[in-house]
């Protein structure tokens, strides 16, 4: 096998991963849990907030 056979080969095996790749994620399968992860971030930035304020009154700090 040449250098140019590997080449090509290897091409496709990247343009079939990209391909299953694409498809994986417009799945209708993981529009679910995509949504999770995605609303997770603003979940973690209010309990970060509402930790933020009672962790202050308790020790006392300035705001």
């Amino acid at each position: 096998m040449d250098f140019a056979t590997f080449n090509g080969l290897y091409t496709l095996f990247l343009i079939i991963i990209f391909v299953a790749l694409i498809l994986w994620a417009y799945s209708k399968k993981q529009k679910q849990t995509f949504e999770e992860m995605g609303n997770s971030i603003l979940e973690d930035d209010l309990d970060s907030k509402q930790y933020e304020s009672t962790s202050s009154e308790h020790t006392g700090a300035k705001k």
